[in-house]
């Protein structure tokens, strides 16, 4: 299955794949789609560039992508310390009050760790810079349009730019700003979200714009059949980012273990959205920590960066704390069909089998 979306990044099938983990990026590159490494995980350029050289590579030659974490108005700035001061008190009472109540550990002498500073715009910028040295074909914000200035720039080195929307006038006013591929994210997808669904979202946002840009959807996409709607919704590919959590190449920390084992026994109706991962609306596999940031008595989020800031380290030691059900992990609602731990390669494979059997048996049904 080939649409003007492989034509323009330079894959083979219509299957775009976000992740935080550089090693199921450079799977789903190998396999034929565009494996997109989220860099917000890196408070250093350094870092960062090092992992690029990493995936330099072992993609293949394939084509991969970065996804930053840059808001339209620029948030806080400074540094860990100086964001630190702007947390109020009553918000680390609670967190340390619910930590305890949770039975989480403390952190192991020296593997504390600074909050994650990537959502900071200046750190963004310096990941856009990083990654423009590499041979990446996508720059995709997590945040709708990144500024003119950084489009500017990585059209300046060939490279397309995509941007997520949850509303049609948000796609037109990317485009508008010379977005070339848009990232109709619907009301059930992990991570940041709008209010409109997916069924709903695709089309709306394919009519707006017209063929000005190609359209991937996202949001409730886990398997071959799913891929095939967003396909006849008027797509020109997916945009897959939860389905990739419970491959057996996902591993980022020590607490990876205990998040896949929560996430393989959630069904769909296992997530919340709320604020308290990032301090804008995200959708995030409901455990006992987000049950406590729902009691009466939990302080509103903190805006972002501040929240993020804030619960960094929590979600550090809930990590290590072997406990699934006090852990804190943005999943979309295809997490009900996360239910096992197999490799990117089965899973993309699956994936193509079974969007050549839908389009084989819609063909029957016109016989």
């Amino acid at each position: 299955m080939r649409t003007t979306l492989c034509d323009q990044l330079g894959i083979e099938h219509p299957v775009v794949a976000f992740t935080p983990s550089e090693h199921v990026a450079a799977a789903v590159s190998r396999a034929g789609g565009l494996g997109v490494l989220g860099c917000v995980r890196f408070n250093d350029a350094d870092e960062l560039d090092r992992v690029l050289d990493w995936m330099d590579a072992n993609t293949g030659g394939k084509p991969y992508g970065v996804d930053v974490v840059m808001p339209a108005k620029v948030p806080t700035e400074g540094s860990a310390g100086d964001i630190d001061k702007l947390i109020p008190a009553e918000h680390r009472d609670f967190v340390d009050r619910t930590l305890k109540q949770l039975g989480v550990p403390e952190l192991p002498q020296g593997e504390q760790r600074d909050g994650v500073l990537g959502w900071l715009h200046s750190v963004a910028r310096s990941h856009v810079d990083v990654a423009l040295r590499h041979p990446i074909a996508l720059i995709a914000n997590a945040l709708g349009s990144p500024p003119v200035d950084i489009i500017e720039q990585a059209h300046a080195h060939d490279v397309q730019v995509a941007a997520l929307a949850g509303k049609a006038e948000h796609a037109v006013r990317h485009v508008d700003n010379g977005v070339d591929l848009v990232v109709a994210q619907g009301h059930e997808a992990g991570g940041h979200t709008g209010e409109i669904a997916s069924m709903v979202l695709v089309p709306e946002i394919v009519d707006a714009l017209a063929g000005r840009a190609p359209v991937l959807a996202a949001g409730g996409i886990g398997s071959g059949r799913q891929v095939a709607a967003a396909l006849a919704l008027g797509a020109s590919g997916a945009w897959m980012g939860s389905y990739w959590l419970t491959t057996s190449e996902y591993a980022l920390s020590m607490g990876d273990g205990v998040t896949q084992q929560a996430l393989l026994a959630a069904s769909s109706s296992d997530t919340v959205r709320s604020r308290i991962y990032t301090g804008k609306p995200a959708r995030l596999l409901k455990t006992k920590w987000t049950e406590a940031w729902q009691d009466p008595d939990a302080p509103e989020p903190l805006p972002m960066p501040l929240q993020n800031i804030l619960v960094s380290q929590a979600h550090q030691r809930m990590m290590r704390a072997d406990d699934p059900q006090a852990v804190s992990m943005p999943v979309g609602q295809i997490v009900g069909r996360m239910n096992e731990i197999r490799p990117v390669a089965e899973v993309f494979a699956d994936l193509l089998r079974e969007l050549e059997e839908t389009f084989t048996a819609l063909d029957e049904l016109r016989a």
